[in-house]
């Protein structure tokens, strides 16, 4: 079977991607992932926050002392946080070391360091960057419009200072996510990552305060991207990353016919192994040779919302209807 896909122009061998998280450490795991299957790597997001947060947390550490004896300023006064270098270190490393394409991520605080840090980024020879549009709004006075120019705005700024495929990654949480996407491809990007996972706060009930658990995905978090990419394709002109909630072959399968290009895993690697990305890959040749599909083109997009006769497919009305349908109900979840 012919898996091959394009993504962002980047030509992959097949649409499974690794996506940005701390699944590649390093250049070791990098080839593993490689051997097992994947056909690129997006390397995880290098998030400026985190950077200035330890560079506050050294400069505090190194001056820790600095009063204990009156005739010494610093014990460490030449020391300071090597800033993006780390990163951008083994961001190069993971690149040559494996002969498939290396995607990074990038989400910054400030204007200017978006532009700043994806130059340095794109010098580590990857082959394009995705914008990790990472945030959580907490400040009410602030308008959607005025969020969204603000996003559209990095974006062109990026996109003028580098040569190297450009992609965006989402939340969905816009008033009109559609609106904001349109908006977004009239920039002519090369992808469209569709959704970001945001990390999201608990409670410790026993000792009363906020903690953070694991974030992994379920199979059935991937509906909200199959909807969109099931409404965008055809409609846009960048191509389209699944994310979320890809766990097997049949999610892959799924994304495929509404019309992704290309999926991305982790939680999954996570759980399952790095064998399950072999899976995943097997069993999409099983499902297309048992429908006679030669290659990805010949069903991609095939129940997108452009090719379906039904028009209300994407649409709540289909919702509603389904529950609606008591006695069918019933029979499924018996009281």
């Amino acid at each position: 079977m012919n898996l091959k896909t394009t993504y962002m122009g980047v030509e992959l061998k097949n649409p499974i991607i690794v996506g940005a998280s701390n699944l590649i450490k390093d250049a070791e795991m990098a080839k593993k992932l490689e051997a097992a299957g994947a056909a690129a790597l997006v390397y995880k997001s290098l998030f400026e926050e985190q950077i200035h947060l330890e560079a506050a947390e050294l400069e505090e550490d190194l001056h820790e002392y600095d009063e204990r004896n009156a005739e010494m300023t610093s014990l460490f006064p030449n020391i300071q946080h090597s800033g993006p270098k780390a990163h951008l270190a083994k961001l190069k490393s993971i690149k040559e070391a494996v002969s498939i394409p290396v995607f990074a991520s990038l989400n910054c605080t400030y204007d200017v360091s978006w532009v700043e840090y994806a130059k340095y980024i794109e010098q580590t020879g990857v082959d394009g960057i995705e914008l990790n549009f990472y945030n959580t709004i907490s400040d009410s006075d602030k308008s959607s419009e005025e969020i969204e120019n603000e996003k559209l705005s990095i974006l062109k700024k990026v996109k003028a200072a580098l040569s190297i495929p450009v992609s965006v990654k989402l939340s969905p949480y816009y008033s009109n996510v559609l609106n904001f996407i349109k908006k977004i491809d009239a920039e002519k990007i090369d992808g469209l990552v569709l959704f970001n996972r945001l990390f999201q706060p608990d409670i410790d009930i026993d000792k009363e305060e906020l903690k953070m658990p694991y974030n992994l995905s379920s199979a059935n978090d991937n509906r909200l991207a199959l909807r969109y990419i099931g409404l965008l394709s055809g409609e846009v002109n960048s191509s389209l990353a699944a994310n979320n909630g890809i766990h097997s072959a049949d999610d892959l399968i799924t994304m495929l016919l509404a019309g992704a290009d290309v999926a991305q895993v982790v939680s999954t690697v996570y759980k399952n192994g790095l064998v399950q990305i072999g899976t995943m890959l097997d069993d999409l040749q099983i499902w297309m040779k048992s429908k006679g599909y030669e290659s990805l083109e010949d069903f991609k997009g095939k129940l997108s919302k452009g090719k379906l006769k039904e028009p209300f497919a994407y649409k709540r009305a289909q919702y509603v209807d389904y529950l609606m349908k008591t006695k069918e109900l019933v029979k499924q979840f018996p009281l």
